[in-house]
């Protein structure tokens, strides 16, 4: 791999990591570098997925105080989330790589689409937020959904999880953001390991993505809050948009 490639790589890793942590969409960033650098969709997506992983650990120790007190909560729904990215991960060994090639795009333009609405979200969660501490149904099967598309394709999957846990849940937002770096990095790890026994990895740019994730969630749990996030959803529809156009024209 070209130095500069592998440079790019990781830094893309770092601001993957760092945006998972905060919101939730790295996958748009890390994704689309490696389509751009040849890799096939669903190498370039099963790599990303393993290399996140280390991101949520990371991210997930710096939000170790919020997540004090929910451990109830967090083993009811990590089983779903587990489930949950089983089956999506499961999904995307079984159906043609020529299926994940049409359907990603949808689920990129969806990412975006969530993205832009996220301050809309975030609003009418402060407005419609339940008072009760203990996670529904209604919320499990959200969580579990949400698993099933992280499984498969997980840009913006934290933007879900949130908007499920911040409209059904009472409770500091900061806290369910904690909640959340812990759901959707199980999904990537219960599906990181499916992929390592049964599907081809590109373990140079996974590591590379791993170490650089690493970082970005340390930097996300404690600085992430200060992005600009207008300037980030910016960025973010750029690159999301360019990953579109790359597979669309692949």
């Amino acid at each position: 791999m070209p130095p500069l490639h592998a440079l790019a790589i990781f830094v893309a890793g770092i601001v993957a990591g760092t945006i998972n942590t905060v919101v939730g969409s790295g996958t748009l960033f890390t994704f689309p570098v490696l389509l751009g650098f040849g890799y096939s969709p669903v190498t370039a997506n099963v790599s990303n997925t393993v290399g996140l992983v280390p991101g949520s650990v990371s991210g997930a120790i710096g939000y170790r105080r919020e997540l004090r007190g929910q451990r109830q909560r967090t083993i009811q729904l990590a089983s779903a989330s587990v489930c949950g990215g089983t089956c999506g991960a499961i999904l995307l060994l079984s159906l043609p790589a020529s299926a994940f090639k049409a359907i990603v795009p949808v689920f990129i333009a969806i990412a975006l689409v969530l993205i832009v609405l996220q301050p809309r979200l975030a609003a009418a969660i402060e407005h419609r937020r339940h008072a009760h501490g203990k996670p529904g149904p209604f919320v499990t099967l959200g969580v579990f959904a949400s698993g099933v598309y992280g499984g498969y394709f997980g840009a913006a999957q934290g933007i879900m999880v949130l908007a499920i846990l911040g409209l059904a849940i009472d409770e500091e937002l900061q806290r369910l953001n904690a909640l959340k770096v812990v759901l959707t990095g199980l999904v990537n790890f219960v599906a990181g390991v499916i992929f390592i026994f049964a599907a081809h990895i590109a373990w140079v740019a996974a590591l590379l993505i791993a170490v650089g994730s690493t970082i970005g969630g340390v930097i996300g749990s404690r600085y992430g809050r200060r992005l600009p996030a207008p300037a980030l959803r910016g960025l973010i529809v750029v690159v999301g948009i360019i990953a579109i156009v790359r597979l669309l024209t692949s």
